[in-house]
């Protein structure tokens, strides 16, 4: 006796054991969790946070343009090879040299935005070792002063300026976007997952009633009180819904390890749904759905930034076709000795001025074909931007006036779910009876899976239009309140 307790109570703590762990290898989720798993760790999060940190240090590249630049600089060298001198009476002979030369530059730059040109401020020392005469030399610059600027060029400092913060501004609003967007897409994978499920558990219980009228028609059968053919046709129903049940397994197999995919879950894990029975009643203002679309989508952004990189092509195209001149001056101090402190001492004046003038005589038409295209861009940038803003207002009132009625299909799906599980019920007790007929009955059966089917569908496509509509808008229309998303950087500005 003692033994066979023993024996039940170790299959009892076996069976605990491998319940607590199939439950620890099911993943629980409602459509809230879900969001939020897909937010932080689906493929589409991940990707969406690295396309954002791409452009934010493309931004931060912009920036330090226009800071101080400070650069160190030294190129020594060993030359010892012969060498064509020209002489000091004009002739030139072959010479031997050996000698040795360092130099140390300190330079420190800074761009000009407005004009284009950059300013510099630097500081050398050079030294000259020659080996055949024993001797050395230096060279000093003390200070230098310089600038240097295009003056009918493209100015990529000041076309920048307006585009790269325009480029920024609208990779911020793209990768909150795209988490909403996320979130829209989690919408479709749960509730095909849920539907993948319910269809399974319909099957079942389908194929549980087509047998238990099954094994009901054969005795009615024996002693005649049905046809061969309604016989038949209940043989046949079973069959198919014994069919469907295996289709169905299939299917929510595969719609599950879409969804583990999706939502970056190992794919021996299983996952369980809580499906909301309902949906929150509130509707979303046009009007201020409106205003916050134009000032936090990404879409307007967009097509300002088209038409920013069209007219900046235009004036690379124009300044590139035309009379071309860059300017650079310097001046500063200089001396040169046989040690270091006399490279210092007694300096004197250095200046230094060059002006480079191109001028294309015969291009042959290649320099005003380059600004006839790029005003043709220009004007087609101008034409897809006002047409872009166009269909996208339209999308945004169609998205708000769809949503605003879907709450009241999803209260009419529910309804007819559960009427079509009444009449379902009623069918079944009318047919078991012998009041109605198989036909009546497979109808009935076939309302109450459409209208389940329909009940999912309903709310998928809500919980859809409202994550679409958070995503061009950033704003919580449910709880009223701007959404925050936080960017995957330490410091946004």
């Amino acid at each position: 006796m003692k033994k066979a307790i023993h024996i039940i109570l170790a299959l009892l703590t076996a069976t605990s054991i491998s319940t607590k762990a199939s439950e620890s290898d099911t993943l629980v989720l409602d459509l809230p969790s879900s969001i939020r798993l897909a937010q932080q760790q689906s493929p589409s999060a991940q990707s969406a946070r690295n396309t954002f940190l791409s452009a934010y240090w493309n931004y931060r590249y912009f920036r330090a343009n226009y800071l101080p630049s400070v650069t160190l600089s030294s190129t020594p060298y060993i030359n010892k090879e012969m060498n064509t001198i020209t002489q000091s009476d004009g002739t030139a002979m072959f010479i031997k040299q050996d000698q040795f030369t360092a130099d140390l530059t300190l330079k420190v730059n800074q761009n000009i935005s407005f004009t284009g040109g950059s300013l510099f401020i630097k500081s050398a020392l050079n030294r000259l070792d020659e080996f055949q005469n024993k001797t050395t030399a230096y060279s000093s610059q003390p200070l230098i002063v310089g600038y240097e600027q295009s003056l009918f060029g493209y100015n990529s400092l000041k076309w920048d300026r307006s585009i790269e913060p325009l480029r920024y501004r609208e990779a911020k609003k793209q990768y909150a976007e795209t988490l909403e967007i996320v979130s829209a897409t989690t919408c479709r994978h749960f509730f095909t997952l849920a539907s993948a499920q319910t269809e399974l558990d319909m099957a079942r219980q389908n194929y549980a009633t087509a047998d238990t009228l099954y094994r009901m028609a054969k005795g009615r059968y024996e002693i005649g009180t049905i046809t061969e053919n309604e016989m038949l046709q209940l043989e046949i129903n079973r069959l198919n819904e014994e069919t469907n049940v295996m289709d169905a397994e299939i299917y929510l197999k595969e719609v599950m390890q879409s969804v583990r995919s999706f939502l970056g879950v190992e794919q021996t894990r299983e996952i369980r749904l809580i499906v909301p029975d309902s949906v929150p009643q509130f509707e979303v203002p046009l009007a201020k759905a409106m205003s916050l679309a134009l000032e936090n989508s990404p879409d307007p952004d967009y097509y300002k930034l088209i038409k920013k990189e069209s007219e900046s092509n235009l004036a690379f195209a124009k300044a590139n076709s035309g009379l071309k001149a860059d300017l650079y001056v310097q001046f500063g101090l200089s001396q040169t000795g046989k040690d270091i402190n006399a490279s210092y001492r007694n300096l004197s004046n250095q200046e230094y001025a060059r002006v480079q003038l191109t001028l294309p005589l015969l291009d042959w038409g290649r320099g005003k074909g380059r600004v006839k295209v790029a005003k043709s861009q220009l004007a087609l940038a101008t034409t897809q931007a006002e047409q872009g803003m166009n269909d996208f207002n339209q999308n945004v009132q169609k998205l708000v006036l769809q949503f605003n009625m879907q709450a009241r299909k999803v209260h009419i799906a529910n309804l007819t779910d559960r009427r079509a599980e009444q009449r379902h019920a009623v069918a079944k007790k009318l047919y078991v009876m012998g009041r109605s007929s198989i036909l009546d009955f497979n109808s009935a059966i076939n309302e109450k899976n459409s209208a389940k089917r329909n009940s999912i569908y309903a709310m998928q496509t809500y919980w859809s239009l409202y994550y679409t509509i958070r995503s061009m808008t950033a704003y919580d229309f449910e709880n009223d309140i701007p959404l925050a998303e936080e960017l995957p950087i330490d410091n946004p500005s």
